[in-house]
């Protein structure tokens, strides 16, 4: 410091000369910095690989990181590092739309992640040779922890290997780089930084924008052929940087300044060109030298003058504060450090070419702001900024303490800041995006914060043209913010008024959006201190001392007494008030458990804080296990139960205890053994609860309740809807008058007719409460005798609802109450569903689900109506009876309706194929007719493969359209199927005297006009009975969950497809029993028939029963004990009908076969196209006749079994030729 002090007398003869010192590190880090740019992969020859000069040294612990986005869903390489001597993959992280891959000493590890496309996403992968384990992290997230096995204790990543981003690749013998494809990433790379350290989980959280010590996210250690891209969304802020530079010192009087404090000289330079918000931390100087080499000419008079120079390397640890974009710092404190400098005679500099600023961790003496990654708005584009003295700040813009140790001297100055803002653009969260902005103009230099944000969207405002700086533009969104300024200066409130409009008013603007405020009032707040408060816990009890607002206070815990508690006096958004927030008692331990509630005497007095003590046990309970023993939920219960009974309930209490039991529910828990008392705990809460007002809700996870005081003379009917979110969180809708349709929203509805009035309790008549109840979970009311053989097998389909009149049993009424339910399962038309209550006098008080008062009416698939004539908890229950299948069959069946399918339409294929190509195959009728119902069974087939595929689209009319043409294909493979049977009547039953003009276009008129008449009106009747179903109408044998397009209305389904293909399936059998007993009766007469052998017979009549679908009857039978064998063999049979089409009516027909030996074969296999066989098909050409029952009408071996069983009984209509096989 001496020296420090003497500096001043130094500058009395020095002139200046600037000396620059040897290049040592990287160029200008301003320039070389990558961050804030990408690496965009497209595909070859983008390749960036590790610089051939930076060198990776041997390893035994490591942490790597690498941001990436991948844009196309294939295999993908993030990084890959290779042993440069044994040319084998040390490190490497791939994957594919499925999985992570990731290699480490030349073995792969497989992680089973998605990664979703167009999302940028950081993963981490750590290694250490003393723990042997290799761990992955995936948006800080730990996705593995692998244990590693090796017998080398020294194991260590290979030094001065060759890296590759982006692609794989492989080192030639030379030490080249060669890409490997196949594997390359399509997408972008914003980051990849490796350390020689493994970092923890929590360090790895905190390392922000920290620079890699082994290879670092700087251009000039990367040797590429696509250049980098800038990207203003991928920006970092950070506060700690590291420099290293070589600095130039030159004094031309005095040598005695030689012995100076190198220290101290250079904190006095940088103090003095630094601005405020940088802020110099550490100092460190190394690698004196008593001059630098320069690289440009000297005047040798002004060297011959120099009395001192000095070169020297110094490492720099500064803090900029607020944190700023790295890219932003790296620039503006090369471009400072840069700059020469220089006071009277003595000349300060730092060598440009040496400059490297690094983000580094934070200081051991430094508690700068933690980092923050923004896509949106950032300090970048103000840069840094010569600022007033720092102050430091204890809460965040979301009002959470940023420093918990923060001890407060005198209360802040607060401000509260309403204004409407409008945004023009799109940006991706505006909310977020408003945060940021109400963030940089506010907070810029730590005088003041923002804290208790509240954004509301205004949905129903039209936007209209502004005037001043607003600009109309069509995708304006107007937001309205409330929030409070918390400022530590304690300045002129005039003052800070003037500075929180100015730069409210300012507006921001970029290329994607722009932001505009309007409507701005600021008012100055003086709210009070949190008084002292004492508290009683399950951490014991504490006495909080008056703290000031949006303060932190902290005591120390009673278990252990090293820890602290936390507690923030909270400044309220809506009342301008302060309250004391809940404790952080995270650090201590409790000292009450759960066995211990029963020792406590409840009081009117002591209620509410009884609750809270039961609440915080339940909870901790719960964290640390997944469910309440029995003893622990029966304590819990007894208790509630007598601070029910004891004291009047605040809504708060109230609300404390809905949320001790939804914690409970959600929980496995088994709660059955007091089911009874928690329902009769909820109404009596209901019942004993004081608010302000007509109507008051409570909300808790699957839990909501809605107390109503009614006026019986202006009462015309109540109603209650809640809709239930995915993570459980209800929401409620009340309307005061009947409402019989359902909420638009809401998945149980229920409307209370004006006849209620009449069970309103007398005398004070305007003390009536209805109270309304949702349970969004089945817990309890388990019915243990729902499934036996006199209730079939009921299943709770819906949530439950009820309602209630304060001291009244509702029964009997006339005017019926609508409740509404949407299905938890979409439903079938061959479901049966049933509206129910709960029946707390049933199986001698056990309770169970009861149907009587209440008339059940389907209003569709997903929703079911109910009108009962009474009040209490109602539900739908869902007889599952028919569809209780496993697991495993619904899989396999599904899995076997898939194949079978597509099977059959490559056979159907080679079946159309063959006769339309083979002119002599198709001579005939019969195969006529086998070629119109292949062409039917093959579009049904192909449009059951894709229908999923389509409906997974969402697209109405895409799925109203694929519907209707798979009904239409189904409906004309029936109908085909009739006419084959209609067909072979007329030719083995009505043989002679039979002509019919127009033969086979009648039959085509028949076989595709009549499902199409059929389809045509019900699209006319009703074109939303076809739409998105689940898959089991489309047939038994499938039977996955997926949406699929199909008939929805259960009515059509029955008229249209039911008994249409019962209709097919009589005909079909009476034919098929008409035709053998005309079989047997005709081998009876020809003795020389009965030389068959039973295994023709045989094949002859599956044959038949696969040309006439009568093995679609199964569906029929599919119920009862048989029911799954009979869906399997169902499945089995009609998804390979095509197959077993082609196998007995293609493959096993003689002149099929010869046909495709004719044609399709050579040498030896191929057939004289003038063979006999040829001479008799020409033969049968001559003898055509006009009649029905000829050689055409006929089943031949080309199409159908009939004439196998047929005797030679009339050789003028069928030829010996044809009989021979």
């Amino acid at each position: 410091m001496q020296s420090v002090r003497r500096l001043p007398t130094l500058i009395t003869s020095l002139s200046i000369l600037i000396s620059l010192c040897p290049l040592l590190s990287a160029a200008n880090s301003g320039k070389s910095s990558l961050w804030g740019n990408k690496l965009e992969f497209k595909g070859p020859p983008c390749l960036w690989q590790l610089h051939p000069e930076v060198r990776v040294p041997a390893l035994t612990e490591l942490s790597v990181c690498i941001l990436l986005r991948r844009t196309v869903s294939a295999e993908w390489t993030g990084f890959l590092y290779r042993s440069a001597s044994t040319k084998k993959k040390e490190l490497g992280l791939g994957g594919n739309s499925e999985q992570l891959k990731v290699w480490l000493f030349e073995k792969q590890y497989l992680i089973r992640q998605k990664l979703k496309a167009n999302e940028w996403h950081s993963i981490c992968l750590t290694w250490s040779a003393k723990k042997q384990k290799l761990k992955v992290y995936l948006n800080g997230t730990i996705l593995k922890e692998e244990p590693l096995f090796t017998a080398d204790p020294h194991q260590q990543l290979a030094q001065n290997g060759t890296l590759t981003l982006g692609v794989s690749h492989v080192v030639h013998p030379t030490g080249g780089v060669q890409p490997e494809s196949g594997n390359d990433l399509l997408g972008e790379i914003g980051l990849f930084r490796m350390w020689g350290k493994e970092w923890s989980a929590e360090e790895l959280s905190s390392l922000g924008c920290v620079e890699g010590d082994v290879v670092r996210w700087d251009v000039q250690q990367w040797k590429y052929d696509c250049p980098p891209l800038p990207d203003n969304n991928l920006h970092c802020n950070w506060s700690n940087y590291k420099i290293h530079m070589w600095t130039s010192i030159t004094d031309l009087t005095n040598p005695e300044n030689c012995s100076l404090s190198l220290q101290g000289i250079t904190r006095n330079w940088l103090s003095r060109i630094f601005p405020n918000n940088i802020s110099v931390q550490d100092i460190i100087v190394s690698s004196q030298r008593p001059t630098c080499h320069v690289n440009h000419q000297q005047n040798l008079a002004e060297k011959s003058n120099l009395t001192c120079v000095k070169c020297f390397h110094c490492e720099v640890h500064v803090s900029v504060d607020p944190a700023a974009d790295v890219k932003t710092v790296q620039t503006d404190i090369s471009a400072l450090l840069s700059e020469k400098f220089s006071y009277n005679f003595l000349a300060i500099e730092a060598v440009h070419d040496s400059i490297s600023v690094l983000p580094a961790g934070i200081f051991a003496q430094v508690t700068g702001p933690p980092p923050t990654l923004t896509t949106l708005l950032t300090t970048s584009e103000r840069g840094l900024t010569r600022s007033a003295p720092l102050q430091p700040a204890n809460v965040s813009t979301t009002g959470e303490p940023l420093d918990l140790t923060a001890v407060a001297v005198m209360p802040d100055q607060f401000f509260r800041v309403n204004l409407t803002l409008f945004i023009r653009g799109n940006p991706l969260r505006p909310k977020d995006t408003i945060e940021k902005w109400l963030k940089q103009q506010l907070e810029v230099n730590r005088t003041m914060i923002v804290v208790n944000l509240v954004i509301h969207e205004d949905f129903g405002r039209s936007m209209k043209e502004f005037s001043g700086l607003m600009t109309p533009y069509n995708k304006q969104k107007q937001y309205y913010c409330n929030f409070h300024v918390q400022e530590f200066r304690k300045n002129n409130v005039t003052d800070v008024e003037f500075l929180l409009y100015v730069a409210l008013t300012s507006k921001y603007e970029n290329v994607s959006f722009a932001i505009q405020s309007t409507n701005l009032s600021v008012n100055h707040i003086e709210p009070k201190n949190c008084l002292e408060e004492e508290v009683s816990s399950i951490y014991g009890q504490y006495i909080w001392p008056e703290t000031f607002p949006q303060a932190i206070t902290e005591m120390r815990c009673r278990k252990p007494d090293s820890n602290k508690a936390y507690r923030l006096c909270k400044l309220d958004i809506e009342t301008d008030r302060t309250s004391w927030a809940d404790p952080n008692m995270t650090n201590c331990d409790r000292l009450v458990t759960i066995s211990d509630i029963s020792n406590i005497t409840v009081t009117p007095g002591n209620a509410a804080e009884v609750v809270d003590i039961i609440q915080d046990l339940v909870d901790v309970q719960l964290s640390n296990n997944s469910q309440l023993s029995s003893s622990e939920l029966g304590s819990v219960v007894e208790k509630l139960g007598e601070v029910v009974d004891v004291s009047v309930l605040e809504p708060e209490v109230g609300g404390d205890i809905v949320n001790i039991m939804s914690n409970i529910l959600l929980s496995e828990t088994d709660v059955t053994p007091v089911a009874d008392i928690l329902l009769d705990l909820t109404d009596q809460i209901g019942n004993n609860m004081e608010f302000q007002g007509e109507s008051a809700n409570i909300k808790a996870p699957a839990i909501a309740f809605s107390m109503i005081n009614a006026d019986p003379d202006n009462f015309s009917g109540l109603t209650f809807g809640v809709s239930l979110s995915s993570t459980m969180n209800p929401e409620i809708f009340v309307n005061q008058s009947f409402v019989s349709q359902p909420h638009a929203e809401a998945n149980a509805t229920i409307s209370l007719p004006s006849e209620l009035t009449n069970f309103f309790p007398p005398g004070v008549r305007n003390t009536t409460r209805v109270q309304f109840q949702f349970y969004g979970t089945p817990d309890l009311f388990q019915d243990p005798y729902l499934t036996n053989e006199t209730e079939r097998n009921w299943t709770l389909n819906s949530h439950v609802v009820s309602a209630s009149v304060n001291r009244s049993q509702v029964i009997n009424l006339k005017e019926r109450v609508v409740v509404t339910f949407t299905h938890l399962t979409p439903t079938n038309p061959e479901n049966k569903v049933r509206c129910m209550f709960w029946d707390f006098q049933k199986y001698g008080d056990l309770g169970g689900w009861n149907s009587n008062g209440c008339e059940t009416q389907n209003i569709s698939s997903h929703q079911t109506s109910c009108l009962c004539d009474h009040l209490t908890h109602f539900a739908v229950l869902l007889d599952v009876t028919r569809s209780q299948l496993s697991e495993t069959d619904m899989v396999v069946l599904t899995v076997i309706s898939y194949i079978g399918c597509g099977v059959s339409s490559i056979f159907l294929g080679i079946t159309l194929l063959t006769y339309l190509i083979f002119e002599k195959l198709r001579q005939d009728y019969p195969s006529k007719i086998l070629i119109n119902l292949s062409a039917a069974l093959l579009g049904l087939s192909l449009l059951f493969l894709v229908d999923t595929w389509l409906s997974s689209f969402s697209n109405y009319g895409l799925c109203i359209t694929t519907a209707a043409f798979l009904h239409y294909f189904l409906l004309a493979s029936c109908t085909w199927m009739g006419l084959e049977a209609v067909h072979m009547y007329f030719a083995l039953v009505k043989v002679f005297n039979t002509y019919v003009p127009s033969y086979l276009l009648k039959f085509c008129a028949v076989g595709w006009g009549i499902p199409l008449l059929i389809v045509s009106l019900v699209l006319a009747i009703d074109k939303d009975a076809y739409g998105s179903a689940v898959p089991e109408l489309a047939g038994v044998a499938l039977q996955s969950t997926k949406e699929f397009c199909w008939l929805q209305n259960k009515h059509f389904y029955y008229v249209t497809v039911v008994a249409f293909v019962l209709l097919v399936f009589l005909g079909n059998m009476t034919v098929f029993v008409v035709v053998l007993v005309q079989i047997k009766r005709m081998r009876a007469n020809k003795p020389l028939a009965n030389s068959r052998s039973a295994m023709q017979d045989f094949r002859a009549v599956v044959g038949l029963t696969v040309l006439l679908g009568l093995t679609w009857s199964m569906g029929f039978f599919s119920f009862g004990p048989g029911r799954v064998v009979m869906m399997y063999l169902f499945a089995i049979c009609n998804s390979f009908q095509g197959f077993f089409i082609f196998l007995f009516h293609c493959l096993m027909k003689e002149n099929v076969r010869k046909q495709w030996r004719a044609y399709l074969c050579c040498g030896r296999f191929r057939v004289n196209e003038n063979s006999d066989w040829s001479r008799s098909v020409t033969a049968d050409r001559r003898k055509k006749e006009g009649n029905l029952v000829n050689s055409d009408s006929l089943p031949s071996d080309n199409t159908s079994s009939i004439k196998s069983l047929t005797p030679n009984h009339n050789p003028r209509h069928i030829h010996t030729a044809r009989w021979q096989e």
